[in-house]
């Protein structure tokens, strides 16, 4: 496990990383990117859709262009302060402190659930996955954002060591214990470098 897989340590990260946030990001995880991720889903206007690990509002922004029915969880205070001054606290998205792996809604509560960039905190994927399997209707669909795990054995040692990083196998394995059909994963990156995230969609059955 690795060192920011631990959620007092992700929070503590997180403290820092928030000030410099929406500068960093487009490094990994580019609006083009988002743009493609969006269109594997079919998200309607008036489609309710949770954000789990919505951070400062990257992902938020770009669900908003769907559907004016978005929820955002995080775990972070200082990430959500960043997200409130985008959008309001009470306005534009409904916000929630808490955590992915238990969420705090009900079962069949959302058509989609939406995260980029938290599954590599996560301590427990695939019981955090279970958990986006139940608020979620049936027929309905998640899709998750995480780090493509490096080829290079050198690169990979390093990124194991700090935090999840997983191959379309892994995502593959992770997806159907926890109960989803209809798997399909997407490897994309901006241009100089194509494969570093890996975005998987599954549907949860009827």
């Amino acid at each position: 496990m690795g060192i920011l897989e631990d959620k007092d340590r992700a929070r503590l990260f997180y403290k820092y990383l928030s000030k410099v946030y929406d500068r960093v990001n487009p490094f990994f995880w580019t609006e083009e990117m988002r743009a493609e991720a969006l269109e594997l889903l079919d998200i309607q206007q008036g489609d309710r859709v949770l954000d789990v690990g919505c951070g400062t509002g990257f992902g938020t922004e770009g669900l908003l262009q769907y559907t004016d029915d978005v929820h955002g969880l995080d775990q972070s205070r200082h990430q959500m302060e960043k997200a409130f001054e985008k959008f309001g606290k009470h306005d534009r998205v409904a916000f929630y402190r808490g955590d992915a792996e238990r969420l705090p809604f009900a079962d069949d509560s959302f058509e989609y659930v939406w995260s980029s960039g938290s599954i590599e905190y996560w301590p427990n994927p695939v019981a955090t996955l279970r958990d986006f399997r139940r608020v979620v209707e049936p027929g309905g669909q998640v899709l998750v954002v995480g780090p493509n795990h490096p080829t290079n054995p050198i690169k990979a040692r390093i990124a194991d060591a700090i935090m999840l990083f997983y191959d379309e196998d892994e995502a593959d394995r992770m997806f159907r214990e926890a109960g989803f059909t209809g798997i399909e994963h997407h490897v994309m990156g901006p241009p100089r470098n194509p494969d570093v995230a890996i975005t998987t969609v599954a549907t949860v059955p009827k």
